[in-house]
C-alpha cells in the first residue's frame, strides 16, 4: 500500500450535499438532517509511527487519512493501515484538534478504531447496511483533509477482493469515479447512514479486469459483529489468520514473490523475491484469492504452509511456519 496523504478537495463541504438534495435548504423539512449530522461527525486522522515500526517502510512514518465518530465517547471508525504501529494520534474534527489513542486494529476486514481523548462537539454517525445496497446506488463520500471535502459517486460492484498483503474480503464496495482522500473516507447513503470505510483506488471498480477508475470501500456489516471484542480486547477474539509475510503480484494467473517481510516467517524458511508461488502443498493456485483461501484452510495461525515455489531453473517446496502477524507488528501498546 501507498504512503496516504490528504489530497486536493474534489467538491467542497457540505455546500456539496446540498446541491445533491442530500442536506436540508430553506423550505425542506428537518427529517432530512441525517447526512448534514454525518457529515460534521467526519474527522480527520493524523497517525505518526515511531522509527522502529515495521510497516513504516511500506506505509511511511506519517500517514493522514479521515474517519467518522461512531459513540458518544469519541469513538472513531477508520480505515487500519493510516493507525497501524502508530505511536501518536491526533484527531481533527470541525474547529478542534485533539489528542487520540489506538483502541483497536482487526487485519481481517482492514479496520480500524481510535478514541479521542478530548470532546469534539459532535454527534455520532449512524451506521447503515452495505448489503441492501444494489448495484447502481447513488452514495456520498466524505473526507476531512483540513476542510471538509466530498463527491457524490455509485456504487458501481461488489465483489470479493484479494490484496498483494495477505488481505481478504469476501464481499468488497466498489464506487466510481474515484476519490483521491480515499484513506479512511466515509461513504454514506442518502440518509447520511455509514455503508463503508475508504481503503484503496483501484483502476477496475466496475469489474476485475474493467478498465473503470474508482475506489474499494470496506462494508460497514463487518463491523457490528466484532465490535464488541475490538472495544474489550483490542482484537476479535478468533484464533488468527496463518500470516506468511510475503507481498505478491499476480500476473496473469501466476503469482510473483515481490518482497518478503524482514523476520517473517517466508524469509525464515527461504522465500526469495522474484519466485512464483505455482501452489499450496502440490494444489495449484492462480489468484491471490485462491492461494490466501487455501493457506487459511490448512488452519490458525502456527500451522505449516507448504508453499510450491518455481525459482531460476527448478521447483521447489518450501515449509513456512506461519505466525499471528499482530505479534510480529512493533505496536507501542498490547492490542
Amino acid at each position: 500500500m501507498a504512503r496516504i496523504l490528504a489530497r486536493r478537495p474534489v467538491l467542497g463541504g457540505l455546500g456539496a450535499l446540498s446541491g445533491l438534495g442530500l442536506l436540508p435548504v430553506a423550505g425542506r423539512r428537518a427529517a432530512h438532517a441525517g447526512p448534514r449530522e454525518t457529515a460534521r461527525a467526519v474527522v480527520g486522522i493524523r497517525a505518526e509511527a515511531g522509527p522502529e515500526a515495521r510497516s513504516a517502510e511500506t506505509l511511511g512514518r506519517e500517514r493522514q487519512g479521515s474517519g467518522v465518530v461512531i459513540d458518544a465517547a469519541g469513538l472513531v471508525l477508520t480505515i487500519g493501515y493510516l493507525i497501524l504501529e502508530a505511536s501518536g494520534i491526533e484527531i481533527r474534527g470541525e474547529g478542534r484538534v485533539v489528542p487520540g489513542e489506538i483502541v483497536a486494529y482487526d487485519g481481517e476486514s482492514g479496520f480500524g478504531l481510535v478514541r479521542a481523548l478530548g470532546p469534539l462537539g459532535v454527534s455520532p454517525a449512524p451506521l447503515g447496511r452495505a448489503r441492501d445496497l444494489a448495484i447502481g446506488t447513488p452514495l456520498f463520500v466524505l473526507a476531512r483533509t483540513g476542510g471538509l471535502d466530498g463527491r457524490p459517486v455509485t456504487l458501481v460492484d461488489r465483489r470479493e477482493f484479494a490484496g498483494y498483503w495477505e488481505y481478504l474480503l469476501e464481499e468488497a464496495l466498489f464506487t466510481s469515479p474515484p476519490f483521491e482522500a480515499f484513506g479512511g473516507a466515509v461513504l454514506i447513503d442518502a440518509s447520511g447512514a455509514v455503508v463503508g470505510i475508504g481503503s484503496l483506488f483501484v483502476g477496475d471498480a466496475a469489474g476485475k479486469g474493467v478498465a473503470s477508475p474508482g475506489n474499494m470501500f470496506v462494508p460497514i456489516d463487518l463491523l457490528p459483529p466484532i465490535l464488541g471484542d475490538l472495544l474489550a480486547f483490542g482484537r476479535r477474539q478468533e484464533p488468527p489468520r496463518p500470516w506468511l509475510g510475503l507481498t505478491l503480484r499476480e500476473e496473469n494467473g501466476v503469482l510473483r514473490v515481490v518482497r518478503v517481510a524482514e523476520d517473517g516467517p517466508a524469509a525464515r524458511a527461504g522465500v526469495r523475491p522474484g519466485e512464483l508461488v505455482l501452489g499450496v502443498a502440490g494444489e495449484r493456485v492462480g489468484s491471490l484469492a485462491e492461494l490466501w483461501r487455501r493457506v487459511r484452510g490448512l488452519g490458525a495461525a502456527g500451522v505449516d504452509v507448504p508453499l510450491d515455489l518455481h525459482g531460476p531453473g527448478s521447483v521447489r517446496r518450501v515449509v513456512v511456519t506461519s505466525i499471528d502477524r499482530d505479534r510480529w507488528l512493533r505496536w507501542r501498546r498490547t492490542l
